[in-house]
C-alpha cells in the first residue's frame, strides 16, 4: 500500500519533469487598426515630420502597444508632444474631473490637457508641428466627449494651417445602428458637438468627415482607414481586445450599455446607472424602485436582444454612495439586435408609469442637451409610450440616413 506522502512525491516529480508548454498566440484580429496601417503602409503621411498626438490609454495597436510609444520609438517620425482628452493621457481621471498639463511617464514628452483650461489645442501648442494626429477609441455615442475633443482639435489644426490625421478605429456598436433625434443646434455642447443622433453609427474617421462639413470646420482632413472592418461588425466580431476607454467603460459590453442606462442616470438626480459599482452602465436602480415589478414590465415589452433580472446593490462611490438601491441588471445576448436607446426610453417611461412623481430630472435644459431637443422631456412626462416618442424622430432618422451617406468609408 502506497502512503499518501509517497503519492504526493510521485505527482510532484511528474509535474516538475513534464516539459513546459506555453499557450498559443492569440488568433490574429480580423481588423487591422489605423495605427498599424499608418506604420506599415502609409508612413509617408508622417515621415520626417514633427507631429502632435491626441491619444490616451485606449490608443493601442493590434498587439496592445500604445500608439504613443510606437510613434515615439519610430525613427521615421518625430513625436513632439501629446494631447490628453477627458480622463487624462493614461485614462485614470474620473468623469468630469479637469486634467492638468503634465509630462508623460512613458515617453517623457510634454502632455497638453484638452480637458482643463483649454478644450482644444491652444495655438502655441501647435507651433512647429507639421501635423496633428488623433488616435482614441470612441464608443459610438454623441455624448462621449472624445469626439468633441477631436472636432475642436480639427478646428485648431485648420487655424494653424496643418493637416489633421485620424487613425481610424471600429465603432463598438457597429456601423449600421443609429438611434434618436438629431441634436438641435441650440443644444450643441461638449457632450454633443453636431447634428447627429444619440448613437451615430460612424467610425471616428467617418464622424470627422461629417463634422468637417456640417460644423464648417474645413480642415485638411486625412483618415487612415482600417482594413477588414465592415459596417455589420460589432466589437465582438473584430477579434480585437477591448481596452478600457474610460473608468466607466472597462469592457465592450459597457460600451453597448452606456446609452441604455446612461441616458437615464445621466439626466436624473435619483436614478443610478450602475456607476459606483463593478457593473457600470449594466444596472438601473433607485432606493424607492419596485425591482420585481420593473423586471416584469420590461419583460412584457419584449425588447430585442436583452433580458433583465431584478437586483439590490450598493454603490461604493459617486452620487449614490453607500445607499441600498433596487432595480434591474441588463443582460444583452444579441449585440446586433440590441437597441440601446429604445431600451433606455422603455425603461424610463416604465419607471415613470410605475412611480408617478418620483423621478427627479436634473433640469429641462440638461435633459434636452443630452436627448437632443426640448420636446422629448415633455412627451416622456406626459405619459407618451416609448413607441410614440420613437416615431417623433422618424424624419430625423430618414434625414440622417441621407446626410451621412457621403462620409461612409466602409461597406458591408
Amino acid at each position: 500500500m502506497i502512503r499518501s506522502t509517497a503519492i504526493v512525491a510521485l505527482l510532484a516529480n511528474a509535474l516538475l519533469s513534464a516539459p513546459l508548454t506555453w499557450a498559443a498566440e492569440p488568433t490574429p484580429a480580423v481588423v487591422q487598426l489605423g495605427i498599424d496601417v499608418l506604420l506599415a503602409e502609409q508612413i509617408d503621411l508622417v515621415k520626417d515630420k514633427r507631429i502632435g498626438l491626441i491619444t490616451n490609454a485606449s490608443g493601442v495597436d493590434g498587439r496592445l502597444r500604445l500608439s504613443a510609444d510606437r510613434l515615439h520609438a519610430d525613427k521615421r517620425v518625430t513625436l513632439v508632444r501629446l494631447f490628453a482628452p477627458e480622463h487624462g493621457i493614461r485614462g485614470a481621471a474620473p468623469a468630469g474631473r479637469t486634467v492638468d498639463d503634465m509630462r508623460d511617464s512613458g515617453t517623457g514628452l510634454p502632455v497638453v490637457s484638452l480637458f482643463g483650461k483649454h478644450k482644444e489645442p491652444p495655438p502655441q501648442s501647435l507651433e512647429g508641428l507639421d501635423a496633428l494626429v488623433f488616435d482614441i477609441q470612441d464608443i459610438g455615442s454623441r455624448t462621449y466627449t472624445y469626439t468633441t475633443t477631436m472636432a475642436r482639435s480639427m478646428r485648431a489644426a485648420r487655424k494653424a494651417g496643418i493637416p489633421f490625421i485620424v487613425l481610424d478605429r471600429p465603432n463598438p456598436l457597429g456601423g449600421e445602428l443609429f438611434e434618436g433625434p438629431m441634436l438641435d443646434k441650440r443644444r450643441y455642447s461638449f457632450v454633443g458637438y453636431g447634428p447627429v443622433p444619440v448613437s451615430h453609427g460612424l467610425t471616428v474617421g467617418e464622424l470627422a468627415g461629417y463634422y468637417n462639413v456640417f460644423r464648417n470646420i474645413r480642415c485638411e482632413l486625412i483618415v487612415v482607414k482600417m482594413k477588414g472592418w465592415r459596417r455589420s461588425m460589432t466589437w465582438q466580431d473584430t477579434g480585437l481586445q477591448f481596452i478600457m476607454t474610460s473608468p466607466g467603460i472597462p469592457h465592450a459590453r459597457n460600451a453597448h450599455l452606456y446609452i441604455a442606462t446612461g441616458m437615464i442616470g445621466g439626466v436624473t438626480r435619483n436614478l443610478n446607472e450602475g456607476v459606483g459599482t463593478t457593473l457600470p452602465f449594466e444596472l438601473i436602480g433607485a432606493e424607492w424602485l419596485d425591482a420585481p415589478r420593473l423586471r416584469a414590465e420590461l419583460e412584457k415589452a419584449q425588447l430585442p436582444g436583452v433580458r433583465f433580472r431584478d437586483v439590490t446593490y450598493r454603490p461604493h462611490y459617486h452620487r449614490h454612495k453607500n445607499r441600498t438601491l433596487h432595480g434591474v441588471q441588463l443582460l444583452p445576448y444579441d449585440w446586433l439586435a440590441f437597441r440601446p436607446l429604445r431600451t433606455a426610453l422603455t425603461i424610463l417611461t416604465t419607471i415613470l408609469k410605475m412611480h408617478p412623481g418620483r423621478v427627479r430630472v436634473r433640469s429641462k435644459r440638461y435633459f434636452a442637451r443630452i436627448w437632443g431637443n426640448d420636446s422629448i422631456l415633455g412627451a416622456v412626462m406626459s405619459g407618451a409610450s416609448a413607441a410614440q416618442i420613437e416615431r417623433s424622430w422618424l424624419v430625423d432618422t430618414l434625414t440622417y440616413t441621407l446626410l451621412r451617406q457621403p462620409f461612409l468609408l466602409y461597406h458591408q
